[in-house]
């Protein structure tokens, strides 16, 4: 057993193409040994602004020799068949077995491949992994790049170390051989560096100012970059996508504190924070209250001589950069944000959806619309329209033209520098959230009112136009919205029809003369003329659509929180549900009470019930239409001047005294059903849902015993019926809380 070697340098690997190259060189690697048989059970995978390295410990000497044999057409099968097998296989004609085959003669091919020294497996495979490797982006150099077929790599590759145990693994590619060499550390260690196996590798570009292992790098960035901002007095602002890249910018990472100009403080610290972390990629610092201090921390690449020279240096490119920032804040607040708000009309919101301009409008009039109907309440409507209105302004400022990022969050510090009323400039700060889900959700009333109207509108719009996502593809953040929306709802306990808000935003579209596409489900000429309201129809496709899209955001989320998938399933199934907050009360009441040995007994009774149902095909009432002696036994029910006379004879029949006297078992049935059936009514009225459970579990005893006392297929036909038609009650009761057949067990 050896252990394998391969180190690949080049010219600097951007930072955010790391983690996939290392990926992406286990994935090549691992096809390639699997193809011959080898299983790599140790392998660790390293990279460096300058190389990707890897050590796969433990590989055999040589591969095993195998025989490996198809099966082929049977003797007497047409050349081209016998040709074709012969090709796929590589083999020749002649060198074909025939064995029988169920009584028939047949071809085989059997090959014998010998073993390969592992060397010679390698200096095959590198090149091929080096040829098939998949960049974001790569290019081609030198004279060879005339040519396609040069290699292509994201940075020109400078050198390679392939090394099994001490033995070379010897092999060129791109014009580039193998050996034992490297280089070290770009300033402190350029020379070359001798590698003689994977066991020194490791340690000999340690000595060279090489940290090879990016974890490592990651982990004394953010240790030390903690370190020396506790020993100014100060507390590092964790970032760790922010070490994750300083890690990948640097081969020997030296965390180094520096301060800047107090008078920049004056800029809101989210601006100066991106500003220092985009820019430079430069970690910030709270003072003890929780302030943002002047204070930054840079990696540098380097053991300097005097690392002030270095933070000096880097202050005053931060320094540049914040002066633009400090700029463009006091240019922005020149101008008051209802005059920003006046060139949003010049920015596309979609070609199909019209501009931004006309989304504001759209979402100030749902948002109103919210609060005066009472859905969202204790909002002013006035203060509502006007953050509306004003919530995009920022969007055409300097400061979130250069950082996207602050959109929302800038219009929020204009707002309150412009001296307009709180709660209009916190909902404008906050009107994007929840932006994902582990997001903060808005409580203030008028921003839930902005927020919720803003995601109905870019839900419905987008429906409207049949741009709605298609399996992992979602380019307008549809699913985002969807998400933002029901988080919205249960975290305010938002009370309405999903649907009808739906509606009312698909309203406002079409008042601004944005129509529905027809696409496919729009009717043909001869089906208009038969229907009284196209529109009627094109409207209930539309709204099936969206709030099944909305209802499917729902179910994956209660999934991912640990809630069964087909107890969502048995509440949603009962249909005709619009209320979210109410929809979820079910879904966690029925959760609880179904993990109780109650429920469990429960729901075994319902299954054995709706199973005896469903064999005897009992209908219940519908079933008893025949009783009013027409020849087909469905002509009166849609007949007004009938209803009330089936209506009768059904209660008559129902409320009538039986015919024989119910045995114990099924009279106790009889007064647990009467007794529980309108309590779990009153209760599920009440929206409580967990009495309701409670009462649905006072039929577990009853059902139980009258299961194994009484006999339900009794030959009187009398009795029969009467013990189906309880059966049917005691499964309608239950599906009043919850479609019980949809639950596993």
């Amino acid at each position: 057993m050896s252990d394998f070697l391969l180190e690949l340098r080049c010219e600097e690997i951007p930072a955010r193409m790391q983690a996939g190259a290392r990926a992406e060189l286990e994935k090549l690697l691992r096809r390639q040994m699997d193809a011959a048989g080898v299983s790599i059970k140790d392998l660790t995978i390293w990279s460096t602004p300058r190389r990707l390295a890897l050590i796969a410990r433990d590989l055999p000497e040589a591969t095993k020799a195998v025989s490996e044999e198809a099966k082929g057409p049977p003797v007497g099968a047409p050349d081209q068949a016998v040709d074709g097998f012969c090709r796929k296989i590589g083999i020749m004609r002649e060198q074909l077995e025939t064995r029988d085959v169920k009584g028939r003669a047949t071809y085989f091919a059997v090959k014998n491949v010998p073993g390969r020294a592992m060397t010679e497996l390698l200096a095959d495979a590198v090149p091929a992994i080096i040829r098939d490797f998949s960049w974001p982006k790569s290019m081609r150099w030198g004279e060879a790049s005339i040519s396609t077929e040069s290699t292509r790599w994201v940075r020109p590759l400078s050198g390679i170390v392939a090394i099994l145990g001490e033995e070379l693994v010897p092999f060129t590619s791109g014009g580039i051989a193998s050996g034992y060499v490297t280089h070290g550390h770009r300033f402190h260690c350029p020379g070359e560096i001798t590698i003689g196996s994977a066991d020194d590798y490791v340690e000999k570009l340690r000595a060279c100012h090489v940290i090879v292992d990016h974890e490592e790098r990651q982990n004394m960035i953010r240790d030390v970059a903690a370190k020396v901002a506790t020993e100014a007095g100060l507390r590092l602002v964790e970032d760790e996508g922010l070490v994750i890249e300083n890690a990948g910018l640097t081969e020997w990472p030296v965390p180094l504190l520096g301060r800047f100009d107090e008078d920049f403080l004056d800029v809101p610290s989210e601006v100066i924070q991106l500003t220092a972390r985009v820019n430079q990629k430069y970690f910030v610092c709270e003072d003890a209250s929780g302030n943002l201090a002047n204070a930054f921390i840079c990696t540098a690449n380097i053991d300097a001589e005097d690392p002030a020279l270095v933070v000096n240096g880097n202050r005053k490119v931060l320094a540049a950069r914040l002066s633009d920032a400090r700029f463009f804040w006091e240019l922005d607040q020149k101008t008051p944000l209802c005059d920003q708000a006046k060139k949003l009309d010049r920015i596309t919101f979609h070609e199909k959806l019209g501009s931004v301009a006309d989304k504001v409008d759209r979402v100030a009039k749902l948002a109103v619309w919210l609060v005066e109907e009472g859905i969202v309440d204790g909002a002013d409507p006035d203060l509502t329209e006007q953050a509306a209105m004003l919530s995009k302004a920022d969007l055409v400022t300097e400061m979130v033209g250069e950082f996207p990022e602050l959109q929302g969050l800038m219009g929020g510090y204009y707002a309150r520098a412009e001296g307009l009323p709180k709660e209009v400039a916190d909902a404008i700060r906050d009107h994007y959230k929840p932006v994902r889900q582990s997001d903060e959700v808005p409580t203030a009333s008028v921003t839930v009112a902005i927020s919720l109207a803003d995601k109905l509108d870019t839900i419905a719009g987008f429906f409207m136009k049949l741009m709605k996502p298609t399996g992992s593809k979602d380019p307008f953040g549809l699913r985002r919205a969807a998400i933002g929306t029901l988080g919205i709802v249960t975290k305010n306990t938002l009370r309405g029809e999903l649907t009808s808000w739906l509606a009312k935003a698909r309203e406002n579209y079409i008042e601004q003369g944005i129509k529905d596409e027809p696409g496919s489900a729009q009717p043909s000429e001869s089906v208009r003329e038969s229907i009284e309201s196209v529109v009627d129809i094109f409207d209930g496709r539309y709204m099936d659509d969206v709030r099944d899209f909305v209802i499917d955001r729902l179910k994956v989320q209660q999934r991912e929180a640990g809630v069964r998938h087909d107890l969502i399933d048995a509440v949603f199934a009962l249909g005709g549900e619009e209320d979210i907050v109410r929809l979820l009360a079910r879904v966690q009441a029925l959760q609880a009470f179904i993990d109780t040995d109650n429920g469990t007994n429960l729901l075994a009774a319902y299954k054995r019930a709706a199973n005896i149902l469903k064999k005897e095909d009992w209908h219940g009432i519908e079933g008893e239409i025949s009783r009013t002696g027409e020849e087909d036994p469905l002509s009166q029910v849609d007949n007004p001047d009938m209803a009330a006379v089936i209506a009768a004879k059904m209660a008559d029949r129902h409320t009538a005294e039986l015919s024989y006297t119910p045995e114990p078992a099924e009279q106790a049935v009889i007064k647990a059903l009467d007794a529980a059936g309108p309590q779990a009514d009153a209760a599920i009225a009440a929206e409580d849902f967990a009495a309701a459970m409670s009462a649905l579990a006072s039929l577990r005893a009853p059902i139980d015993a009258f299961f194994e006392d009484v006999t339900v297929n009794d030959d009187n036909t009398d009795k029969r019926a009467a013990r189906l038609d309880l059966l049917a009650r005691f499964r309608d009761a239950v599906h009043n809380v919850a479609d019980f057949s949809k639950i596993e067990g």
